[in-house]
């Protein structure tokens, strides 16, 4: 694959758009859900891998969210999340291409990356950290683990799925952070994520898109059911303020959210259940083909200090707000 072939998203976040009606917490899944999934898949795991990741299970928890803090520092790290299927037409799986140069050579590089690259990015990042496992680079193999974990977790996400990301077409802005980021932080907690056995993938590339094309076809309920229920809710008890550390915040009540996630009928957590059990078997397919390296071998890990200094600079870039390019593309504030 190319590597000039991510380029910065779409959707243009202007100064003015960083303060909203319904403040969110974060993008994909929240940081919460991005950090329980990458969390839980490490039980996934076969005997000889689960020792590694358990003796590693904080770093790829808390680096879970590395890749949302990367949209402040890179430009083209946005459409790495996303796929706005509705873009290709009533039906398009029919037409998507599964394979980069394929897609690349009926679409072009700058229509693809305008409208989201997040399956051929999962299968660029299941290369990479086959390698890693191939070098036995402890340093690698938890930063790819702990990345491509967020990229599939983002697949999983309806609404990662439509151009309609966050309801601003249809008058729903914030559903966004709604649907994967209150009702999990909600009710996530009681959700049963042990899911089984991770599974070697043959087909990695088919197994993505038939991720995205389930996440696709919940999306129209997704905005359909929230739309039934505020149309028919209290717009009085829509709304509640919470406090956020030293921050009072509004943000969807709890009643609401308690009457939208049981329309939705357990959908959250069984995206997020699959979630758990497609990362890990991600990362096992990636031990799997690099022929099953001896893990024990590199269990005693410590991040080196280039590593460290690169991410906490992304850090500060998303604490400040700093970007290196203003379009970054399904942001939950537009």
């Amino acid at each position: 694959m190319k590597n000039n072939f991510f380029l910065n998203g779409k959707r243009l976040v202007g100064a003015g758009m960083l303060v909203v009606l319904v403040v969110t917490i974060a993008y994909t899944w929240g940081f919460w859900g991005h950090q329980r999934i990458n969390r839980m898949a490490v039980f996934t795991l076969p005997p000889e891998m689960i020792g590694f990741y358990k003796k590693n299970i904080e770093y790829v928890t808390v680096h879970a969210v590395d890749p949302d803090k990367r949209r402040y520092a890179y430009k083209e790290e946005a459409p790495r999340h996303y796929l706005d299927a509705d873009h290709y037409g009533e039906h398009p799986f029919d037409s998507l291409p599964v394979y980069w140069s394929d897609a690349v050579r009926k679409y072009t590089e700058d229509t693809l990356n305008a409208y989201g690259i997040v399956p051929w990015w999962v299968n660029n990042m299941l290369g990479r950290l086959t390698k890693a496992f191939k070098d036995q680079d402890a340093e690698k193999i938890l930063h790819l683990s702990a990345d491509i974990g967020h990229y599939i977790a983002d697949a999983h996400v309806p609404l990662h799925c439509t151009e309609n990301y966050n309801g601003q077409l249809t008058n729903q802005v914030g559903i966004h952070g709604f649907w994967e980021s209150r009702i999990p932080e909600m009710f996530g907690d009681q959700y049963d994520y042990f899911v089984g056995r991770a599974e070697y993938i043959a087909k990695p590339q088919e197994y993505i898109w038939n991720v995205l094309k389930e996440s696709y076809a919940a999306h129209d309920s997704v905005l359909k059911f929230e739309k039934e229920l505020s149309n028919n809710f209290d717009p009085d008890r829509k709304y509640a303020y919470e406090q956020r550390g030293t921050t009072t915040v509004k943000v969807y009540s709890q009643e609401y959210t308690t009457a939208y996630n049981k329309m939705l009928n357990g959908q959250v957590e069984r995206r997020m259940r699959s979630a758990v059990l497609a990362v890990g078997s991600y990362w096992y397919t990636a031990w799997v083909n690099a022929g099953q390296p001896d893990m024990a071998k590199i269990e005693s890990y410590k991040m080196s200090d280039e590593l460290k200094k690169q991410m906490e600079e992304e850090d500060k870039m998303w604490r400040t707000g700093k970007s290196q390019g203003k379009n970054k593309g399904h942001d939950d504030d537009d």
